[in-house]
């Protein structure tokens, strides 16, 4: 946990803040990327000895942030006014994570236009491979000193268009778009 401005502490992960590779121009763009990896530790286990639910969302957006990083938005860009909140996302739990079991990540953009991206995130078990969660995310580009919903400057809009376009050959996952609910009640007699 580090200290803000506040006198409260707030729960981060390991590698809040530290600065992923930035965008290349030159560079090809993966598809999915791998921005983004962590260990688990003791104080996002919850009293079953496992990760809890609120720490799957922490390192997802751990991993978010690694993505906002790679394209443009940094905390120079944050300090000028401007920044991505969170306006949806449905977390999948596929499988428990002790402390000590390392995570790796892959983030894919769905879809962006001027003032939303769409990405789905993939947590995966480092040793095997295996999914451990996922993550769709609807993100909204914002003018924090307006306090409202804002178009993207064409340079950040122009790089998430072409990360789209780079990873429109990937397939969308079969839980992108699901709706969660019970079945149907069956009338009674």
């Amino acid at each position: 946990m580090t200290d803000n401005a506040n006198t409260e502490p707030r729960v981060t992960t390991p590698n809040e803040g530290n600065l992923s590779q930035g965008w290349d121009t030159d560079a090809s763009i993966a598809a999915p990327l791998r921005l983004h990896d962590t260990t688990v530790v003791r104080a996002w286990c919850d009293y079953n000895g496992h990760m809890s639910e609120s720490s799957y969302l922490l390192v997802v957006g751990d991993n978010a942030d690694a993505f906002f990083r790679y394209f443009g938005i940094d905390e120079e860009y944050r300090a000028n006014g401007g920044s991505l909140y969170t306006a949806e996302t449905h977390l999948h739990h596929l499988r428990e994570c002790d402390e000590g079991d390392r995570l790796i990540f892959t983030l894919q953009v769905l879809g962006v236009d001027r003032k939303r991206v769409h990405i789905v995130h993939e947590v995966l078990a480092a040793d095997t491979g295996q999914a451990v969660a996922t993550a769709e995310q609807m993100l909204l580009h914002v003018d924090m000193a307006a306090g409202k919903v804002a178009p993207l400057p064409d340079h950040l809009y122009e790089r998430l268009a072409a990360i789209a376009s780079a990873h429109a050959v990937l397939p969308i996952p079969d839980y992108v778009g699901h709706v969660m609910g019970l079945p149907p009640r069956k009338p009674t007699d």
